[in-house]
């Protein structure tokens, strides 16, 4: 898409106008004041541009504007009954239009691009801190003091909810994305429960169980592997970096671009190179765990819940709020029905719910109910992220929240 010089679309509009403007009959104005409509009739594009003429005198860029009509719904369609081939077009004429005093632009006054600060690079290592601490207590007292394991995971909590506050996780508008998300946050907590104690309660179910809390220890009564919580705690600085290259590779783009098509174009690809590069920090990760705890190595659900809270995260700081939440609900109530199910079994003549989870467990083992339920979630939202992530409204600084 060719990018024309911001001074030639104005001409263009005012030389569609004679048309318009001859068209409307003299006898139906008489003698009241009626330039005003014949002029809006004549120069529609005028009319857009009072709408949102806030968003086009802060816009340091057509492309810039060009995301804000984006996000406000404008679309190709809607730009050719305002004379515009596309949504680009418009915006450079709604940009040419704005009276700018010494004339800023694109050189003068760039798309901001997000900053690597020491505080958020430290926020973000400190989950993996807190709960490698944690799991070197349990595993030098055999699994005895119960209060260190939920000393540990408060604390480990409290620091990934201070991790999402700031950075490349807690984007433009972070107080408003955490608040605004409440849904989301318990489901998350659901699932990373589940990651721990969920396989062992669900194998103790199934064997007719439980007997006994858990101790903490792999090889209890309740089996607790800490190797996938623990990778997943430490995936929070690869997770904010992953974040933070996808945010400023994109508003580069966003400034280099030549229209939103070069732009989807462009973002696509790094999009799904950053996704690709957290699952592989997050399998480096699962292994060094699952080594130095002597545990197995739970590879599918453990990537299955680390890309569905990366790709939910990812989601909800630019602004898309719904899917995530819709997202990481459906898996959870999944991994809920598989436990609730083999339960509900134990009541007289209802032996036959049962059979769905062994069936499931006895072919590929309790693992199979989370990767299952969060490698659908996951899946769908890769498919949305591939289609909403990938548009300019998504990075833009005038992106409107979903």
């Amino acid at each position: 898409m060719k990018q024309r010089a911001t001074g030639e679309a104005p001409a263009r509009s005012e030389a569609a106008a004679p048309p318009a403007r001859g068209a409307v009959p003299a006898p139906e104005t008489g003698g009241r004041r009626g330039p005003a409509p014949r002029r809006g009739a004549a120069d529609p594009v005028k009319a857009l541009l009072h709408r949102h003429r806030e968003l086009c005198e802060r816009a340091v860029d057509p492309l810039e504007i060009a995301a804000g009509l984006e996000a406000h719904g404008v679309t190709d369609r809607t730009a050719a009954r305002f004379r515009h081939r596309d949504v680009f077009s418009l915006a450079e004429e709604l940009y040419a239009r704005v009276p700018r005093g010494g004339e800023q632009g694109r050189d003068t006054e760039p798309l901001p691009v997000p900053r690597i600060r020491a505080d958020w690079i430290l926020l973000t290592l400190l989950p993996g801190v807190l709960g490698a601490a944690t799991v070197a207590g349990l595993r030098l007292t055999h699994g005895h003091l119960r209060l260190l394991a939920v000393t540990g995971v408060l604390a480990a909590a409290l620091a990934t909810r201070a991790a999402l506050r700031r950075g490349p996780l807690a984007g433009p508008s972070a107080t408003r994305a955490w608040r605004t998300t409440h849904g989301a946050r318990a489901w998350s907590l659901w699932l990373l429960g589940y990651a721990l104690l969920g396989d062992g309660l669900l194998h103790a179910v199934l064997t007719g169980g439980p007997d006994a809390l858990p101790t903490g220890a792999p090889d209890g009564p309740w089996p607790t592997p800490a190797a996938p919580a623990l990778a997943l705690a430490l995936a929070c600085a690869p997770a904010a970096w992953c974040a933070h290259l996808l945010g400023a590779g994109a508003r580069r783009r966003l400034a280099d671009s030549r229209g939103l098509e070069d732009f989807t174009a462009a973002v696509k690809p790094l999009l799904f190179g950053t996704f690709a590069l957290f699952l592989g920090a997050l399998t480096v990760l699962l292994l060094a765990c699952a080594g130095v705890l002597h545990e197995p190595v739970a590879y599918p659900q453990t990537l299955a819940l680390g890309a569905l809270l990366l790709l939910a995260r990812l989601l909800t700081v630019h602004h898309h709020r719904h899917a995530p939440a819709v997202a990481l609900g459906a898996a959870a109530a999944t991994e809920a029905v598989g436990l609730a199910l083999p339960l509900a079994a134990r009541l007289p003549g209802c032996a036959v719910l049962a059979a769905p989870v062994r069936t499931l467990v006895n072919a590929c083992g309790e693992a199979a109910v989370p990767a299952l339920a969060c490698g659908t979630a996951a899946l769908a939202l890769l498919v949305h992220a591939g289609r909403t992530l990938t548009q300019a409204s998504a990075h833009a600084p005038t992106g409107a929240p979903e």
